[in-house]
């Protein structure tokens, strides 16, 4: 539905997906496996045997425009398969903060050092239940050095000759479109 309805239809639509994935997987307590039931005065699954109260699940993602001069970092995903290339995204790990997560995924697909990093905007992404923090971040050292396990492609690419990139609804097109418009032109 992404790029083929509005924005608002496809923002409910993400977030059904979402509610109904959670339900699915919550029908049953993770510590003592009894049946749950929606909880009455919030959005919760209640485990009526111990007690286990559980919420729906929201993963932090990062995802980041790194900069370089009035160059842009595009990748090309191996797990997509698509023929776009878009900027890089990643978990957060446990313990870890979204500055701490932009550097350590920047350093793991591609190879290469950040610095000056800036929050930029945030998306739910419903696939299923992510929420995308995006960043912008200037280069600060590196070759490019593919991680071949994520990455099938990446480079630095010029305002005036980007490759193919993802649809005006994602997040990850808004931070590109900020890179033509700002970074791009100097």
């Amino acid at each position: 539905m992404l790029g083929a309805v509005d924005d608002e239809l496809a923002a409910v639509a993400g977030r059904a997906n979402q509610m109904i994935h959670w339900a699915r997987t919550h029908q049953f307590c993770g510590l003592c496996g009894h049946v749950t039931r929606d909880a009455e005065n919030e959005r919760a699954k209640v485990c009526p045997a111990c007690g286990l109260i559980n919420y729906p699940r929201v993963s932090p993602a990062i995802i980041v425009a790194v900069i370089n001069d009035d160059r842009i970092l595009l990748a090309r995903s191996t797990r997509i398969g698509a023929s776009f290339y878009s900027v890089l995204a990643g978990f957060v790990e446990p313990g870890e903060t979204l500055e701490e997560c932009v550097s350590r995924e920047i350093c793991e697909e591609v190879g290469l050092r950040v610095t000056d990093i800036r929050y930029f905007g945030s998306q739910p992404w419903p696939f299923p239940n992510a929420l995308m923090v995006a960043f912008t971040a200037r280069y600060a050292g590196g070759e490019i050095r593919l991680n071949p396990s994520e990455i099938a492609a990446a480079d630095w690419f010029s305002a005036g000759a980007l490759p193919p990139v993802p649809g005006r609804w994602s997040i990850a097109r808004r931070l590109i479109d900020w890179f033509e418009k700002t970074e791009g032109r100097r």
